[in-house]
């Protein structure tokens, strides 16, 4: 005998459905941009380690972000600009919340960390860090894969990425965000001498006061620059770059550097060399996309999962 149905019990089921709908679409609509992850892996929950390393014989201070769960979790080395005041530790937050742990260290003579600032010192340091996310028992002790390690540049940041992803081929990707490329500046001051007193005077700045977060000598960098403006232009370093995912990030009203003179010729060497999995974004921001700090994170977080490690 067929059993009735009431309807206020069908109204019953209609509402559970509608709330377990609801549920799920919000849970997937939880961008780590934007939310916290909600299933804390009680064993290995996310941490923060306060952390030193020596480059050069000299010890850097660093933090690393380590992402919830066992792992391994691929490793984000987030290299910061010149001076550095604009540190986009909200973009190690939300990589980390994506599942990547985030390696964020000061360079050499830069907040604290010991010896002298130079451009090539910088280029140390940050092989000196790659090599160290590479490490097995670094790896081990900090939940991270060896193998999977993108670096992440802001603007000098940006430059020093380029020039260790474009020199180590086992770089799995790598974000330029708002970045300089200093081979130019180079040329330019050898061929006029008043810019390279400006030029000079404006890495000074940060250097040498009282407090100041720049350990260095400025004219000695600028004589670096100088003689290594062929090998540090980044056009040239291209077909290198080209082979791995890139993600290219400027801002319309950046004045420090300027995308007409730093991010659109390099976008045009990448595509003259053949580059296939580039993208390439242009934000109405300043340099340090104060305006868009959330879309630049979802930017580059999204990135990273579709680009980097897909079958993370």
């Amino acid at each position: 005998m067929p059993t009735k149905v009431s309807a206020g019990f069908l109204l019953v089921l209609a509402t559970l459905s509608a709330v377990a709908n609801t549920a799920t679409a919000q849970e997937s609509n939880r961008h780590p941009a934007t939310h916290d992850t909600v299933a804390i892996d009680a064993e290995y929950p996310p941490a923060m380690h306060e952390l030193s390393f020596q480059s050069g014989g000299h010890k850097l201070n660093g933090l690393m972000y380590v992402a919830n769960g066992p792992g391994p979790h691929p490793t984000v080395v987030l290299l910061h600009g010149y001076a550095g005041n604009e540190r986009n530790l909200d973009l190690a937050q939300a990589l980390r919340r994506a599942g990547s742990n985030v390696l964020y260290f000061n360079y050499r003579g830069s907040w604290g960390s010991g010896g002298p600032f130079s451009v090539a010192n910088a280029l140390e340091d940050v092989a000196r860090a790659v090599a160290l996310a590479r490490d097995p028992a670094w790896a081990a002790a900090h939940r991270s894969d060896p193998a999977r390690v993108a670096l992440v540049g802001h603007s000098f940041g940006g430059f020093v990425g380029a020039v260790t992803t474009a020199s180590d081929p086992d770089i799995t990707c790598f974000a330029f965000l708002a970045g300089a490329n200093v081979g130019p500046f180079g040329r330019q001051a050898a061929a006029d001498p008043e810019f390279r007193g400006q030029l000079a005077s404006m890495l000074g700045a940060d250097m040498d006061a009282e407090g100041g977060p720049i350990r260095g000598d400025a004219h000695a960098m600028v004589s670096e620059i100088v003689d290594q403006a062929e090998a540090w232009d980044l056009t040239l370093r291209a077909p290198a770059l080209a082979t791995r995912p890139l993600l290219l990030v400027a801002g319309t009203r950046d004045e420090a550097v300027p995308p007409k003179n730093h991010h659109q010729p390099l976008l045009a060497a990448l595509h003259e060399a053949g580059a296939r999995h580039l993208t390439d974004r242009i934000l109405e921001d300043d340099h340090s996309f104060s305006a868009s700090r959330i879309a630049l994170t979802q930017l580059l977080v999204d990135w990273q999962t579709e680009a980097c490690w897909p079958d993370k």
